[in-house]
């Protein structure tokens, strides 16, 4: 009988200690999600359910007011034919190639400069930074005038050298590469923060190894900068894809989309189907490939840049 009693008494406090882990986690998992339910809540609410209700209104023709009517994938086969859609796209991968193949290189120059040893370089450091922190309607507005045909200070250098007034932003060959320029002045400073922030962060005895073992400047830069700069250079890839099919405000401001669709994009032709046409369901057709196109190629730049780091390509 005490035998048995015993092994009672020893059985609970086991039996205790067991649940206490339990309870423990229980708490644990719950004071997590409290702290992570607004946010949750706040990202479901603006961006999963857009992104849903986009691509349910992209199956109907409907004009934003009264009850629409439901086509299917009309809407998205329309795109194939529509010409206007594919000068749109075409122009967006313009601004992609123009990112990353000019911003980010001008970027990383100019953080380059920025942390040469040179006096008084600092100074640069707010004037090169200046352009991002002005907004991109006043940039836009900005630029109109300074490329104004008769009085833009532009076309007034433009003079100086013996050559005549050029109408950047009403010719078809001259629009395109206007606005660009003006995206690249003022995105590339974004660029450069990002990669002075990367190149500081990077320890300094590798560059002083590489002194003692006699490399050169470039040397340096090719075998130990640029390799610990892939990271930012893969986040600020993504960044520059996702902004540039993003793209509308500036070339809204300073061209509409013109002239003849020359500077139109997938944005501002979204906007036009859906509060110039009232085609709402058009509009939604365009906005859920521009989210499409956008996921697509993020997934494989992730996917490329987990392949080079399970390969040891870079660190």
């Amino acid at each position: 009988m005490e035998t048995q009693l015993k092994g009672v008494r020893t059985a609970t406090p086991v039996a205790q200690t067991a649940t206490r882990p339990k309870k423990k986690s229980l708490n644990k998992f719950i004071t997590i999600s409290l702290f992570l339910a607004p946010a949750i809540i706040v990202y479901i609410l603006y961006v999963l359910y857009p992104i849903f209700t986009t691509l349910l209104y992209s199956f109907y023709k409907w004009d934003g007011v009264g009850a629409g009517e439901y086509v299917g994938l009309q809407n998205y086969i329309n795109l194939l034919s529509d010409n206007v859609f594919w000068t749109s796209l075409t122009n967006n991968t313009w601004v992609i190639l123009t990112s990353i193949f000019v911003q980010i290189p001008l970027g990383l120059i100019m953080a380059l400069m920025l942390l040469a040893p040179i006096r008084g370089i600092r100074l640069f450091s707010g004037i090169y930074f200046f352009p991002f922190l002005i907004s991109t309607v006043a940039v836009g507005l900005l630029w109109v005038l300074m490329l104004d045909p008769l009085n833009g200070i532009i076309n007034q250098l433009v003079s100086l050298f013996g050559f005549e007034n050029v109408e950047w932003l009403s010719q078809t060959h001259t629009a395109m590469f206007a606005v660009l320029l003006v995206i690249v002045w003022q995105f590339s400073p974004f660029y450069m923060i990002l990669f002075k922030a990367a190149i500081v962060g990077i320890p300094e005895e590798l560059y002083e190894a590489a002194e003692i073992d006699g490399a050169s400047a470039f040397t340096k830069f090719f075998r130990i900068t640029l390799p610990l700069l892939m990271p930012t250079i893969v986040s600020s890839s993504i960044l520059a894809i996702v902004g540039s099919l993003k793209a509308f405000d500036i070339f809204y401001v300073m061209t509409g989309g013109g002239p003849n669709h020359s500077t139109e994009l997938l944005g501002t032709y979204m906007f036009k189907q859906a509060f110039v046409n009232f085609n709402m369901g058009y509009a939604s057709a365009i906005a859920f490939v521009m989210f499409f196109l956008a996921m697509i190629v993020t997934i494989i730049i992730q996917a490329l840049d987990y392949y080079r780091k399970k390969k040891g390509a870079y660190v």
